[in-house]
């Protein structure tokens, strides 16, 4: 999808400036895609179309009226001139019907297509953002960015914009075709039109100030009530359910609270505002009254401004009523826009890498304000196991993941056969590594499609073959659907040991030459332990391997192992030599041979 007019910040800057007097049809475009603002501009013609054909069926009944009419003002009734308004009011019911359909397609079917293209664009652009932005970023927020707010565009574009802006449009050309007609009678059936638009904008930022409470509230009881069926099994462990469930209970009576605020005062200002505006109807009666008894005003325009006054009020009060949407839409496309303009990982997507040792060259990484990892250069051979180890958060599970590229580094250089990976695009990264960490991520779906993510592309035959080499079979043949059971959010209906070993087919069936363990045998219990350690054996034959270890006897025949403390390179070498040298990897290899021996 081409977003041509909303990918750089300037033009954002234009959409969401101080400045606040145009309208938002015009200042939305920015976000559109090319298509999407012209579909939006065909949207609103359409509604213009729609009240400009409803006036046919008006002003066929305004004659008819006044010929019969006429014998009351001593004048023949033009019978001619009956049939001929019947024919134009019966034309004017087609074409409003015509008008009708045409409005529905250009409002309705192209909002729901733009929006959806940004969901997916939003979803994309996930996808491409380094993990360094969804530490900052709260979760609930992300969510309701890419579905509340989306779905306040999608409304916005499909009812209210478009009536709004077509409102608005045909109103002005009626206005001033009538004002021209009888400058009198039209003030009158349109002053308060503008005095109704004027305090609509006045109450712009009143509407607004609440409407950021309530969005604040909405966030807050959506986070607490994700930490409280979360933690439900810490609550009823250490029975916290009376403080835990007052916290959430607050932050429902907050939300509650801010809603009916917000609904008191967006309804005070509707009502108010159209009464104001309704007051037009009466007003156009009373003045053509005073102008008709006084012999300045024909009867035939009299009914004319009736019936276009009556006309008019009506569909403009209910539009009107939404207008607090077309404010609150403002800080929603805020969201949106401070979400598309967060800096994407950008890469050659064509660079070959032909050889794959890992070379840090005085890498220095920080989550937040203090360095994770502190200067490091290190090399990691090609075709070699190296072991990182050290005590937690000496920062091993950093130095993986900048591996990957989850993470730019903040200063420094890390080159996979020579190439520095910031000069290459991460997905295009990624083909050449295979992951199995600790904390193994699975989807609502088959086991076989989620082992199937390894490689899109792979056979049955070797999706089956990763499956058994990982020793799946030993509990998906006691599955009701065995391969095609459906395993739960997050592989919630398997064991710790059943989602690791999923994920280490995964590995094997991407096949890549890069491999990244995390623990990949923490969660195994002992029978099977030993028969995916043979499993991961295949997996790393011939590959260059980086293992992150806590249980050092599962390394001590590593081709390396690096110790790592404090963000910073304690020693390294084999196991042997760092055993020698006596120092922190010593240290930690007893305290652990020491721990084995510990029993209740």
């Amino acid at each position: 999808m081409s977003h041509s007019k909303g990918n750089n910040s300037d033009e954002f800057g234009d959409l969401f400036g101080s400045d606040n007097s145009g309208l938002m049809v015009f200042r939305i475009k920015n976000y559109l895609s090319e298509k999407g603002y012209k579909d939006l501009k065909k949207a609103i013609a359409a509604v213009v179309l729609t009240n400009l054909v409803l006036f046919i069926p008006a002003i066929s009944v305004s004659v008819f009226i006044y010929e019969l009419l006429k014998p009351f003002l001593g004048q023949a009734i033009d019978v001619e001139m009956l049939w001929v308004s019947f024919g134009i009011a019966l034309a004017g019911i087609i074409l409003t019907a015509l008008a009708y359909a045409n409005e529905y397609n250009k409002c309705y079917v192209s909002a729901y297509t733009e929006v959806g293209n940004v969901r997916t664009e939003l979803a994309e652009r996930l996808r491409k953002l380094p993990l360094s932005f969804f530490n900052k970023k709260d979760l609930t927020d992300l969510t309701t960015t890419i579905m509340a707010d989306c779905t306040r565009m999608e409304t916005a574009l499909s009812h209210l914009v478009p009536q709004l802006a077509g409102q608005i449009i045909s109103i002005t050309l009626i206005m001033i075709i009538l004002i021209v007609y009888d400058w009198r009678m039209g003030i009158a059936t349109f002053i308060t039109f503008p005095i109704a638009l004027f305090l609509i904008y006045l109450s712009k930022n009143l509407q607004t100030r609440y409407d950021k409470k309530l969005h604040k509230s909405k966030l807050d009881a959506a986070d607490k009530t994700q930490e409280y069926l979360e933690g439900m099994k810490v609550i009823k462990a250490f029975k916290l359910g009376g403080s835990k469930f007052s916290a959430l209970e607050q932050s429902l009576k907050n939300l509650m609270k801010n809603s009916f605020l917000l609904e008191l005062v967006v309804g005070t200002v509707t009502v108010g505002i159209s009464v104001i505006l309704q007051m037009g109807l009466p007003l156009t009666v009373l003045v053509g009254v005073y102008l008709f008894l006084g012999g300045t005003l024909d009867i035939f325009v009299f009914l004319i401004f009736l019936i276009i006054a009556s006309r008019i009020y009506g569909p403009l009060t209910t539009v009107l009523t939404m207008i607090s949407e077309y404010f609150f839409l403002e800080p929603s496309l805020k969201r949106l826009a401070a979400l598309r303009n967060e800096p994407l990982m950008t890469g050659d997507k064509n660079i070959p890498i032909q050889k794959y040792d890992i070379v840090f060259q005085n890498v220095a990484f920080s989550y937040n304000k203090e360095n994770a990892i502190k200067n490091i250069s290190l090399t990691i051979p090609e075709g070699k196991v190296t072991a990182l180890v050290g005590p937690s958060g000496s920062g091993k599970s950093t130095v993986s993941k900048l591996i990957a590229r989850f993470w730019d580094t903040n200063s420094g250089r890390i080159a996979v056969g020579g190439i520095d990976i910031k000069t290459v695009d991460p997905e295009h990264l990624m083909e050449y590594m295979s992951f199995v960490f600790q904390d193994v991520v699975l989807f609502d779906d088959t086991v076989f499609n989620n082992i199937k993510l390894g490689r899109h592309d792979a056979t049955d035959e070797e999706v089956y073959a990763a499956a058994e080499a990982a020793r799946c079979n030993s509990f998906v043949d006691k599955m009701p659907e065995g391969y095609q059971t459906v395993i739960g959010e997050n592989g919630s209906r398997l064991s710790g040991g059943e989602r690791q070993r999923i994920s280490i087919a995964r590995a094997l069936l991407k096949n890549a030459p890069i491999v990244l363990l995390d623990e990949a045998t923490a969660s195994l219990d002992p029978e099977n332990e030993d028969e995916v350690q043979k499993a991961l054996s295949e997996l790393i034959s011939s590959k260059t391997v980086v293992v992150i270890a806590h249980r050092l006897r599962t390394i001590k025949n590593a081709d390396k192992i690096v110790v790592l403390d404090n963000g910073r390179i304690s020693e390294e070498g084999t196991h042997d030599e760092l055993i020698q040298n006596n120092g922190l990897y010593a240290g930690m290899y007893n305290t652990q041979q020491k721990s084995m021996d510990w029993s209740i």
